[in-house]
């Protein structure tokens, strides 16, 4: 999908009429609707894909477009505003004995709104296979966290690189599991801007983790909630060393480098900057179409007939849990509601 194909007639609102998209051969062609008065077009493109189609369909900033010479439509500066994402970070907990394989898991909530979680999985190197368990699970996470790697620093070299640096890890990295935290409901906001007027080339998208002051006072508060876990008897009995402080456990963390970002592995004195440094994404990302602001409350975007937005994008928070029930279910309301409509 290339566009939403907006009519405008002198005196009444822009009424989207159709969209405009590439077919298997690239060939750009138009779906318009039958009957536009008794139909509507829904937009459900995500967190990333729904502002910027919004943003090529001509309603953003009116500045904004008219650099990229896009018609504006609707000049609503709000479109790609507040955007979100809980950031996670992971300390790894050497054990005596393979753990059980699992996904995450919710162990707690603090008061202050941090999930403390646990996982671990199998390793993906030749040496990690016959392990069950470790530090190097993560790198089912990694794969997807390329994502988190700026495009232009993606590259072969930076791969192998990884490679080259987890032969480094102590052996120790291939045995045990994750205790993680992530922010619940984080206050850091950031913004999403088109490049240029191309639908196949990607927005820049800013979240600007830990800019806002309490997100990172809370990963501290969370980290440190994490050692008084692994300071237990329970998880004494676990570990290979129980003398395990917590500078120890970050300076194993820190070298994983699962989202082949660099870490600066000679500061962990300091847990914000372990915070900083050590930040993953658990892909919750939310906002940029916010109820209010750009869409009302039934989802419709507002100064324009016949259009909504149906997802994440119209979140002005998320839980550290996963968001995944909460979209289906404004699916099936986005559907209910235009149904009762038409």
């Amino acid at each position: 999908m290339a566009s939403i194909q907006l009519k405008q007639t002198a005196g009444r609102q822009p009424q989207a009429v159709g969209i405009q998209f590439k077919d298997e051969s690239g060939k750009e062609r138009k779906a318009l609707l039958k009957d536009p008065k008794q139909s509507e077009v829904i937009l459900s493109s995500g967190t990333i894909g729904s502002p910027q189609l919004l943003l090529l369909s001509g309603i953003g900033t009116k500045k904004e477009l008219e650099k990229l010479n896009i018609p504006v439509v609707i000049d609503n500066p709000d479109v790609g505003n507040g955007m979100s994402d809980n950031p996670m970070n992971t300390v790894f907990m050497p054990t005596k004995e393979p753990v059980q394989q699992s996904l995450i898991q919710t162990v707690g909530i603090t008061r202050n709104g941090v999930f403390i979680e646990a996982s671990s999985g199998f390793g993906l190197t030749s040496d990690g296979f016959g392990r069950h368990h470790g530090i190097i699970s993560a790198e089912v996470v990694a794969i997807g966290q390329l994502s988190t790697t700026r495009p232009k620093e993606r590259s072969l070299e930076a791969d192998e690189k990884y490679a080259r640096d987890k032969r480094s890890l102590p052996r120790e990295a291939f045995q045990g599991g994750f205790i993680l935290q992530k922010i619940d409901v984080p206050r850091s906001k950031g913004h999403l801007s088109l490049v240029d007027s191309d639908v196949d080339n990607n927005p820049s998208v800013t979240f600007n983790y830990f800019s806002h002051p309490d997100d990172l006072q809370r990963c501290v508060s969370g980290i440190r909630s994490i050692e008084q876990i692994v300071r237990t008897k329970h998880f004494a009995d676990l570990t290979v060393d129980d003398t395990y402080t917590m500078e120890k456990l970050i300076n194993i963390s820190v070298p994983a480098n699962m989202n082949l970002m660099p870490n600066r592995t000679d500061d962990t004195a300091s847990l914000e900057q372990f915070c900083k440094d050590s930040m993953l994404t658990i892909w919750h990302y939310h906002g940029g179409c916010h109820v209010g602001k750009v869409v009302d409350g039934e989802y419709r975007v507002l100064g324009v007939s016949g259009l909504r937005v149906v997802d994440s994008s119209a979140f002005h928070r998320s839980p550290g849990t996963n968001p995944q029930a909460t979209v289906m279910m404004m699916g099936r309301y986005g559907r209910v509601s235009s149904k009762l409509r038409y």
